[in-house]
């Protein structure tokens, strides 16, 4: 049987209203986003020439990538933002933020402006970078809400998204400007910018909309089509630094990443089309304009019912340290000021704080090893690259084994710390081609943390006040890189580049730029961020052991309650059952209320 023809004239313009109004279009909206969201990944790439150019030591570029590490994980104020203001606002200001910042770096490192004081220069790269959390919090965010019972795979492909994002800028700033790292500064500036103004009416949290039963089948979908992205991304740059390519060939490479960027549409366009299909077949019309209506008034009449039963006056504090049930919806500070999250910032510390270190410093290791420059790229993209497969496992992986096997997921953060020890110790005690897997590794290792910590979060204290929660968990990463990065790492390389310098008969004043080459230069340093990468992983087993009963129950439970499973049932009917599903999650919220009122 041939397929039915899709909607025309007046309903074609209805069904593209209905696509860019819809849940799916929101999905595909915010890959976009987050594809421009990981600009802090390719500092591996200029920071070489912000070095030469501004005539740096390593503990000034050190010191230069903490606080673009500080600005990318310190997103408490994007997070406070989000919950007094609608999505798009968060968006455009994040916009904005990334233009102004990247845009000045590029002026002070083409000579356009006179060169700036350090902490000039560390303000411009926290503001640039500290514009991805608000296309986190916007995008990311909201599909969390949207989808929560999927949400370590929402959390899996979109972050998995931001860790190819290095890739498939460079493809684009070779295709644009040509082999000139300067530029790509000028590309981070610009590009992540437009994309965020393009989309920013379509990214929004959706409340009332039914769900579908085979969720995962598209999200699978995704996954597949992203996993073709990261392979051809990783063959060709691969294929880029052993053959001089022509601007035409990185321009045909540029032009398949787009292509394979813009496919999720066709898959979204057709979920959306069989569920407007269904939808007019039951209705004879779109979707019925009076389902949100009633499902307000259901809420109001439930918020009303709460407001009878509530004391009078409840002091704000009272219930700080009487926190809900793990998996209920926290209060910020009762999930701020709570065991569970001060374990988790430890792990996050000694986890994330070691793996930015090693990626901050990735260009100066493969130097120092006496790698050529165009390889030592390919380490910056090799990490991109498979920073990407770590997400996705983590969220795919994970999601399934948590609903299969309720294997906790902070027993599988304690196995990623411990592959991340691995990498470390690569990197201190190099041999042919140790590097290349070190890269790999470390690349793996940190992508699969990040949606792992955010899962977690979700999980342990609730959504209600997500936005903030999630900006806050990953707090400890900036911090344990200004330790690990400015403090350790930085400084031990300098001393051992002084020693160099000494035996040659020079002194610092010498030499512009403080190069240390040799084996020995990160050995030490490697060591330390094993050792606290182990560490990381004995405190994370502490909090394997606190919430093993939680995850041996279905945290899943509360979100399936009268859902509409399938926008086709088996019969090929629409189920209408999604104000039950509203009006029982309105529900739980107000009995958590209740809890910490009377607490």
């Amino acid at each position: 049987m041939a397929d039915k023809p899709g909607p025309a004239g007046p309903e074609a313009l209805r069904f593209v209203a209905h696509l860019l109004q819809g849940r799916w279009f929101t999905v595909f909206a915010s890959f976009l986003v987050m594809f421009g969201a990981g600009a802090t990944y390719l500092f591996g790439i200029y920071s070489k020439q912000i070095k030469s150019t501004l005539g740096y030591d390593q503990t000034t570029l050190n010191l230069l990538g903490f606080f673009k590490d500080l600005g990318a994980n310190v997103g408490v104020l994007s997070g406070l933002i989000a919950e007094v203001t609608p999505t798009w606002f968060v968006l455009l200001t994040g916009s904005a933020m990334n233009f102004a910042g990247y845009f000045l770096i590029w002026l002070v490192v083409t000579g356009k402006i006179a060169r700036p004081a350090v902490w000039q220069m560390c303000i411009y790269i926290c503001i640039g970078a500290n514009s991805q959390n608000f296309a986190n919090t916007g995008a990311l965010v909201t599909c969390v809400k949207n989808f929560p019972e999927g949400r370590g795979v929402m959390l899996g492909l979109l972050k998995g998204f931001v860790g190819l994002s290095g890739a498939v800028m460079t493809q684009m700033y070779l295709a644009i400007y040509g082999n000139d790292s300067k530029s790509l500064i000028l590309l981070i500036a610009w590009l992540p910018a437009a994309i965020s103004v393009l989309f920013v009416y379509t990214i929004r949290t959706m409340e009332g909309v039914p769900r579908q039963r085979d969720e995962q089948r598209v999200f699978y979908k995704f996954l597949y089509l992203s996993i073709a992205l990261a392979l051809f991304l990783m063959v060709m740059t691969i294929l880029q630094k052993q053959f001089a390519f022509p601007k035409a060939a990185y321009a045909a490479s540029a032009t398949v990443v787009c292509a394979l960027l813009f496919v999720p549409l066709l898959i979204i366009i057709g979920e959306e089309l069989a569920l407007w299909r269904k939808q007019n077949l039951k209705n004879g019309s779109p979707p019925n304009p009076g389902l949100a209506v009633k499902i307000q008034s259901l809420e109001a009449s439930e918020s009303k019912s709460v407001e009878l039963v509530a004391p009078a006056h409840v002091p704000w504090h009272s219930s700080i340290f009487k926190p809900p049930a793990r998996g209920e919806d926290y209060t910020i500070l009762q999930a701020l000021l709570s065991v569970d999250m001060l374990i988790l910032f430890l792990a996050t510390l000694c986890g994330l704080g070691s793996s930015l270190t090693a990626v901050d410093n990735l260009g100066q290791i493969g130097e120092s090893l006496g790698y050529e420059a165009r390889i030592t790229s390919t380490f910056v993209s090799l990490v991109s690259i498979w920073n990407y497969f770590g997400r996705v496992f983590s969220g795919f992986v994970s999601e399934s084994l948590l609903v299969r096997y309720k294997f906790p997921r902070p027993l599988m953060m304690t196995l990623v710390l411990l592959l991340s020890c691995v990498g470390h110790l690569l990197i201190a005690f190099p041999s042919s081609g140790s590097l290349y897997v070190a890269s790999v590794i470390i690349g793996f290792s940190f992508g699969a943390q990040l949606p792992l910590l955010f899962a977690i979060i979700s999980e342990l204290f609730g959504l209600k006040y997500y936005s903030t929660l999630f900006n806050c968990g990953q707090l400890a990463s900036p911090l344990g890189s200004y330790i690990l990065n400015v403090k350790v790492t930085g400084m031990l390389y300098d001393r051992e580049a002084l020693k160099e310098l000494a035996r040659k008969g020079l002194s610092r004043d010498s030499v512009k730029e403080l190069t240390c080459i040799g084996r020995h230069c990160y050995r030490l340093s490697f060591i330390i961020l094993a050792l606290v990468t182990l560490f990381g992983a004995l405190v994370s087993l502490m909090l394997v052991v606190r919430t093993r009963e939680f995850y041996r129950g279905d945290i899943y439970e509360k979100f399936r309650d009268g859902v509409e499973e399938s926008p086709e049932s088996p019969e090929g009917k629409l189920d209408a059952s999604p104000v039950k599903k509203d009006v029982r999650i309105a529900g739980n919220k107000s009995s958590s209320e209740r809890t910490n009122a009377a607490a």
